[in-house]
């Protein structure tokens, strides 16, 4: 049975046509998750909803409990996970407001817990990364994309970076030669940790600006908030067309 999760990012803290049914604190054996679990529907179809910096926006992106919230979820009965991450471009074709809908991941990051393995005397298990993101939801987002009207980047290469600072314009230099064509800060260990739960795992990506060097000036938090906002309101059209097609047998195939 499928049941489909959204994680909300930077811009993403609640979903303005999620109709509430409850809401849920759970304790997890890594912990508290970023907030409590939403449990409502879009569209008539079930859907729980996680904002992963907590509902204030409180938690930067090393502080995030990924462990917690992806196993909450898990318990909770997903096994289809949106993530929503606001990003900055790389790629100059990329512009701010744009949606992008990742297809690979470097991960940069540090000091994070970065798998359950090693918690628990269950012998240590090697999943494949080779595509780190699940095909049957990223068929269902560009179909649901479609269905919009509206466009939607398809493939880049995400780079993860620790946060909570942007990069220097030498750091984006480096992540431009690796084959990076966008930045953010929570895409890992988000996506490892879900293909080791089995979660069917997508990003739905919203750059919010250009990296740093390219583009003249420094990169301003007020700009972003208002590129964020744009963005969004694109999501919530996407998400009202992509989560009946993932519902419904015929709309899509399992990966």
């Amino acid at each position: 049975m499928k049941m489909l999760a959204i994680i909300g990012g930077s811009g993403l803290t609640h979903l303005r046509n999620l109709t509430v049914r409850e809401r849920r604190i759970l304790r997890t054996p890594y912990g508290e998750p970023s907030a409590p679990m939403v449990y409502g529907a879009v569209g008539g179809h079930d859907v729980i909803f996680l904002p992963r910096h907590g509902h204030g926006h409180t938690i930067p992106p090393h502080r995030v409990n990924y462990q917690a919230n992806l196993w909450a979820l898990k318990e909770c009965g997903a096994s289809h996970v949106i993530a929503v991450n606001a990003v900055g471009a790389i790629r100059l074709s990329l512009v701010p407001g744009s949606l992008v809908l990742p297809d690979q991941i470097i991960d940069y990051t540090y000091g994070r817990a970065h798998t359950f393995f090693g918690s628990s005397p269950e012998p240590v298990t090697h999943v494949d990364f080779t595509h780190p993101y699940c095909e049957t939801l990223r068929k269902v987002l560009r179909d649901g994309a479609t269905r919009a009207g509206l466009e939607l980047a398809l493939g880049a290469t995400y780079a993860a970076t620790q946060g909570p600072r942007f990069e220097t314009v030498a750091e984006i230099r480096r992540l431009e030669q690796d084959g990076a064509d966008i930045v953010g800060m929570t895409g890992m260990p988000e996506a490892g940790l879900a293909r080791e739960l089995g979660l069917c795992y997508a990003s739905l990506a919203v750059v919010a600006n250009f990296a740093a060097g390219k583009a003249a000036g420094e990169i301003d938090l007020r700009t972003i908030e208002r590129y964020l906002e744009t963005g969004m309101t694109q999501v919530r059209s996407l998400l009202e067309e992509a989560i009946p097609r993932l519902y419904d047998p015929a709309s899509t195939r399992d990966s």
